[in-house]
């Protein structure tokens, strides 16, 4: 439960799609002049380093955000690149936003963010990579029920976890049933990772059930390396932002042509 570390893995293609997602919707939202709440189940650290010990292990990120920069797969207006820039002004040149700190980057004042992180190392670097947000050292769920409906009641939720305990599959779609019910104006974000084994598959057709109008935006990549189970990204969106439809067909046409 407390043993994945995106360290090894920030930067990556599943990043890419997920963050450039994320900052498309948080720049919709910050764009009308209402204040809004940010809640994250699984927030990780929020900055890493591209050129860590963890990161040049894998080369996930070489193959990410690196190529993806080097080829210009986001024009340098793109939401997620406006939140890289102003980063790596700030942390220098290696340094990688977490989504948390994507977040931060559109934080207003009178915004709200709340962080959720279990992982005692991973907590402790998160409150001293983003002081100014409420953090929470706790299971991420049980974070999201107890803060939902936010104040402000405007706002977004990211459930990102790392899916290492299977159940995780099986009771997502109740718990984002909950949530939508007890908020029913939040913007309700799921990230899961697209398995050799499609075992994503059950969980999607029932939040479709529940949920048709959400957004499904999944994309597809060759694996990281040789026996690696992940080969894309998903995202479910239920209340999309207004033009998130469109960005997140033009990722998938991007992926389908360059990764």
């Amino acid at each position: 439960m407390l043993s994945y570390q995106h360290a090894y893995h920030a930067g990556n293609l599943a990043d890419l799609h997920k963050h450039a997602l994320l900052a498309a919707a948080l720049d919709y939202l910050t764009r009308k002049d209402k204040p809004l709440s940010y809640l994250e189940t699984h927030a990780g650290r929020g900055l890493y380093r591209l050129n860590s010990a963890e990161s040049r292990k894998t080369g996930e990120a070489a193959a990410g955000i690196a190529r993806a920069e080097d080829e210009g797969w986001l024009p340098a207006d793109h939401p997620l690149m406006r939140a890289l820039d102003a980063v790596r002004a700030t942390h220098g040149t290696d340094a990688y936003p977490g989504s948390p700190l994507i977040a931060a980057h559109f934080q207003r004042p009178g915004d709200a963010i709340h962080l959720a992180e279990l992982h005692p190392a991973e907590h402790a670097a998160l409150a001293a990579n983003l002081p100014f947000a409420t953090l929470h050292h706790q299971d991420g769920f049980q974070m999201a029920q107890a803060v939902c409906p936010p104040t402000p009641r405007r706002g977004m939720l990211l459930i990102d976890p790392s899916f290492e305990i299977k159940a995780d599959y099986a009771n997502l779609p109740r718990f984002i049933e909950k949530i939508a019910r007890k908020w029913n104006v939040g913007v309700i974000a799921l990230w899961y990772p697209i398995l050799t084994d499609g075992r994503h598959q059950p969980m999607i057709a029932a939040l479709q059930d529940a949920h048709p109008d959400a957004l499904l935006s999944e994309v597809t990549f060759p694996a990281a390396r040789p026996g690696h189970s992940m080969i894309g990204s998903g995202m479910f969106i239920h209340n999309a932002p207004w033009g998130l439809q469109d960005e997140a067909a033009r990722l998938q046409a991007l992926f389908r042509d360059r990764a």
